[in-house]
């Protein structure tokens, strides 16, 4: 088991699908004879709708199918999409608008879709949609994040969504008031595209009255329970599959108008639909993430300790409420706030706010990333004002690791960690030693050398629940049927590990099975850094069970009973007998004497907590003071991910962090003029991190096993960004 037991790295399993072409998107499934839909979408930000005239629509040469918001209704389809809805800090519940799947009446940012066209090929679907006659009032916009401004939505006045709060505010002003010296810091975290490789995309068709639809996404049964709810159907009528995915970022989390317009298509068409955004049309429509700001300010005695922490956000969530829109900076968000230190008092309060722009949602880490960022600016911050070294300042205020569990005033409960040890490590991977000889360096060739620092921690997020089916199948294969989503994580090599270090199955004959409703009854799907935590302690625990149903039936073949049968190293055995068999040989020996029963196991499975990866990075920054040009030049993290599955696979995971948390950092930028038209919609004019942005990465693993989980895992999912993003911002200050 040494080479493909966990903790090791073989090739991964899904990598020569991949690189020979043999992957299959959602393009590569599409059913034969499939028709081509494209959209109307607003042009402007903010307009009433005068009226739509699609008649010339209908009557273009291969046109089959034109969809308004009326037809929609018409049809007896809900109109309205599903959204998560906060509490106000008063008690009342938050503003819920109505965010109907084509636009009916007035629409509210650039791309926001109001007529569907089914055609028999592409090109006939987009010249029939110019010909759409659009009449429409337009608006003013509302596009600043603040309070006031043109009003969106009837239920938001001065177009505040919610006012949320938590933490204790009488108990955080008495700690300021007592504070030897107070550090504020306005911390803006600005708009970014997700821009996965692969764009969205879909199909749908029906079948003697049964809907399917797939679609690139990150799990297909809460998209499942919405498309059934809109369309009125029992749940069995409705089957969702998701083939490979490429790049999701929890940008794909959810369903889209798109995908319930192409289901209507395919019902009064009587044939498939397909739907791929292009670039262009995925910036305008696809969620997008960050864009708040913050107000943050520490209360600290005379040695640097810190006795209060004080935010105050603003965050945008565009002109609708998308799927978890309203719960990111709050409850996700807040379950990091006050991140390794210890805080003797904290308020946070978080007001959300409705602009004509597209929908802000989960992004890479989800809510945990902007937490983070802001504390950790803010600490840098303030280890300069009082005089300390930032390291210092971290170490100083670190919650020690004597005090495990520790739970915080928001109510987490960290189950272990050992921060100064991490950060020690990292000091010296990094070599802090060398810096004033790297500084003077740097200065004698002009250019200035920043030492940035970020000490972050992250919740595993998500349902604590998931279910694993392991089955012997005929082809000698053992199907492992999963509740995630891989979206190019590297999922089939790593759950292949965890399932062989158990059973001894072999690791090639793992098949994973993921994403299709009618194969897996229930999912948690993937987001949060959940599917190794949560998906493989499932995993495990129904590898136990089926370890346990075999016994008897191992006693009676070795002649003895089931309490001497053992298992270890993959076989059974039993005292007194030297007789072994692996649980593949069983499996064969169970099908050769009828046992059909003894050939799977299934379980739902809870993880008995969350798990909490934190890790240090330090990033070298220099700057040219003449142009402004910042160049990357050293990199260095240290991780808590507790016992890795695969370490290459983690560092794989953290490297893509980093380069998302460096984009956003020194160049992503999400920008909408005044008017709310979105000027960033092409990679002419949005940059991304390319090769030569990025150094040379060095990861190194120092764990601290999680005692939330069977084998003392953490995900690792997120953590690249979460640090990244305040290590190089703070590397620049």
């Amino acid at each position: 088991m040494q080479k493909f037991g966990i903790s090791q790295s073989p090739h991964r399993k899904e990598d020569r699908r991949f690189l020979t072409g043999a992957g299959r998107y959602v393009d590569d499934t599409v059913p034969a004879g499939a028709l081509y839909a494209a959209f109307l979408r607003a042009p402007v930000a903010h307009a009433r709708i005068v009226s739509v005239d699609v008649a010339a629509a209908r009557a273009t040469p291969g046109v089959l199918c034109v969809l308004t918001a009326e037809d929609l209704v018409e049809a007896g389809i809900r109109n309205r999409m599903r959204a998560a809805i906060q509490t106000n800090r008063d008690g009342s519940r938050a503003a819920d608008p109505a965010r109907t799947i084509l636009a009916a009446g007035r629409v509210r940012f650039v791309g926001d879709p109001i007529v569907a066209v089914v055609a028999e090929t592409l090109a006939q679907a987009r010249d029939a949609v110019e010909m759409i006659e659009l009449d429409y009032e337009e608006l003013p916009a509302h596009v600043a994040l603040a309070p006031g401004g043109p009003p969106l939505h009837d239920e938001a006045p001065d177009n505040i969504a919610f006012d949320w709060e938590r933490g204790d505010a009488a108990e955080t002003d008495a700690a300021f008031a007592a504070a030897a010296q107070v550090v504020r810091l306005r911390v803006e975290d600005q708009r970014v595209a997700a821009v996965s490789m692969e764009p969205r995309g879909a199909w749908a068709e029906w079948q003697d009255g049964r809907l399917h639809l797939t679609f690139g996404g990150q799990g297909v049964w809460n998209p499942r329970s919405e498309m059934a709810e809109i369309f009125g159907l029992p749940l069995e009528q409705v089957r969702v599959s998701i083939p490979d995915v490429g790049g999701g970022f929890g940008m794909k989390s959810f369903n889209y108008p798109e995908y319930f317009c192409i289901a209507e298509a395919a019902r009064r068409t009587g044939r498939p639909v397909r739907w791929r955004a292009d670039r262009g049309e995925a910036m305008l429509s696809d969620n997008a993430g960050r864009d708040l700001v913050s107000d943050a300010e520490f209360a600290l005695d005379a040695e640097g300790r810190i006795l209060g922490y004080r935010v105050d956000t603003l965050c945008n969530l565009g002109a609708y409420n998308s799927g978890f829109a309203q719960n990111i900076q709050t409850e996700l968000g807040s379950k990091v706030l006050t991140g390794v230190y210890h805080v003797p008092a904290v308020h946070l309060r978080v007001r959300g706010i409705y602009t004509n722009t597209t929908q802000v949602d989960a992004y890479r880490g989800a809510g945990r990333p902007e937490a983070i960022y802001v504390l950790e600016r803010l600490a840098d911050r303030a280890a300069r004002e009082c005089g300390l070294d930032p390291v210092e300042f971290r170490r100083r205020n670190f919650i020690p690791a004597t005090a495990f569990p520790y739970t915080t005033l928001v109510g987490e409960t960290y189950d272990v960690g050992d921060f100064a040890r991490v950060l020690g490590r990292a000091a010296a991977e990094a070599d802090l030693a060398g810096l004033p000889a790297r500084r003077a360096e740097a200065a004698r060739r002009g250019k200035l050398l920043g030492l940035g620092s970020c000490y972050y921690i992250e919740a595993i997020l998500g349902s604590p629940v998931e279910g694993t089916e392991i089955a012997f199948a005929e082809d000698g294969m053992v199907d492992l049927f999963v509740g995630t989503q891989s979206n190019g994580q590297g999922h089939e090599t790593v759950y292949a590990q965890i399932l062989h270090e158990r059973t001894g199955i072999p690791f090639e004959a793992v098949r994973v099975v993921q994403g299709d409703s009618d194969r897996i009854a229930k999912g948690g799907g993937t987001g949060g850094s959940r599917s190794v935590t949560v998906q493989g302690s499932s995993m495990i625990a129904t590898a136990d069970v089926m370890i346990e149903a075999f016994r008897p039936f191992i006693a009676e073949e070795l002649g003895t009973t089931p309490e001497e049968v053992r298992f270890e190293e993959g076989s059974f055995g039993a005292e007194g007998t030297n007789r072994f068999l692996t649980l593949t040989e069983a499996a064969d020996l169970a099908r050769a004497r009828g046992r059909r029963d003894l050939l799977s196991a299934r379980l739902s499975y809870t993880l008995p907590g969350r798990s909490f990866p934190n890790g240090a990075h330090l990033c070298e920054v220099e700057v040219d003071p003449e142009t402004g040009v910042v160049e990357v030049v050293r990199y260095t993290i240290v991780d808590d991910f507790g016992r890795l599955m695969n370490p290459q696979l983690a560092e794989g995971q953290v490297h893509g962090g980093v380069a998302q948390g460096l984009g956003q950092a020194l160049m992503e930028h999400a920008v909408h003029d005044e008017d709310g038209q979105l000027l960033s919609a092409s990679f002419m004019d949005y940059a991304m991190p390319r090769a030569d942005d990025l150094p040379m990465i060095a990861f190194h693993s120092e764990p601290v096993p999680s005692t939330a989980t069977p084998r003392g895992m953490k995900g690792c999912g997120e953590a690249g960004t979460v640090g990244a993003l305040a290590a190089v911002t703070n590397g620049v200050q």
